[in-house]
């Protein structure tokens, strides 16, 4: 079999763009962006900083909806509270992982905790949304909040790579978080001269997204640099991540079978139909989805 069967070749490079969310803060996002809109499926990422915040300048996203698909927030530094109209209430630290299903839909909190707030510090973290299957549409929200003493950690036996495994499988470890759908969310960490060829399964789409450092990837050795995004062909059953660099590559690899159902996104809710999307507002507005209590 030749190289480029072997492994899956890089199909796109996509560069995150900034943008505001919330009460303001600022987002790294390689999708959705004009010309890419969505990744079946995965419907959104967002690198949230890194960035050092002064006292009392940190900030969240205050009380919103949520109907139709999954939100994963993954936190590397700060602390995070998330309360919700279901009676959900968390807080996460440094490697903490909130996988939410909002199925029949919540109204949702994310702000940072009082303490970090007051005293600012540095803030960074990931969210990822990924589409719920219609036949789960309307599931009952569930939370699985995994501290980070519990999410596995692999190394290969030169040691030059880490593997984080928020879902999925990699290294012979798999995580302990269920997902509604096969995904795979792990994250790399690639010390100088690391490389890796981590199973992916042909039928699912896959990324990768670079947040610090630089590498190359996929049989092509394409070149990715922080802040960009690159997305795999389905012409094999692996990809190849390599640092090239002098300094370490961190980066998450996702991958996720594509649902290829019709799907209508208005803000924060994701639907097969535009009715459907109707009906979720109207009861969004009338309250049906409840409220947070104070």
């Amino acid at each position: 079999m030749s190289q480029g069967k072997s492994t899956r070749s890089v199909v796109k490079v996509v560069q995150a763009v900034q943008t505001l969310e919330g009460e303001g803060f600022l987002v790294r996002r390689p999708f959705p962006i004009p010309g890419f809109m969505q990744f079946d499926p995965f419907l959104l990422l967002d690198e949230m900083g890194p960035v050092e915040l002064p006292p009392g300048e940190a900030k969240g996203a205050p009380d919103h909806p949520h109907r139709g698909f999954e939100t994963v927030s993954y936190i590397l530094e700060g602390r995070h509270q998330h309360r919700d109209s279901a009676g959900h209430a968390g807080e996460l630290g440094p490697g903490d992982v909130q996988w939410m299903t909002a199925g029949a839909g919540v109204v949702h909190s994310e702000m940072p905790a009082r303490e970090f707030a007051e005293k600012g510090g540095r803030m960074h973290g990931f969210q990822v949304w990924v589409n719920l299957p219609r036949r789960d549409k309307m599931m009952a929200p569930r939370y699985q909040e995994i501290p980070a003493g519990r999410i596995p950690v692999a190394s290969t036996p030169d040691g030059r790579v880490r593997v984080k495994v928020i879902a999925g499988e990699s290294l012979g470890v798999r995580a302990v978080i269920d997902t509604r759908t096969p995904i795979q969310y792990l994250h790399f960490t690639l010390e100088p001269g690391g490389r890796i060829e981590q199973p992916v399964p042909r039928d699912h789409n896959a990324f990768a997204y670079v947040f610090e450092g630089e590498g190359t990837f996929g049989p092509e050795a394409t070149p990715v640099v922080d802040g960009q995004a690159v997305l795999f062909a389905n012409d094999a059953d692996s990809v190849v991540l390599a640092n090239t660099g002098t300094a370490p590559l961190q980066l998450l690899l996702l991958s996720g079978v594509p649902l290829r159902e019709p799907m209508v996104r208005y803000g924060p809710f994701v639907m097969n139909t535009q009715t459907e999307i109707i009906q979720a507002f109207e009861d969004y507005q009338s309250g049906r989805m409840g409220r947070i209590r104070p």
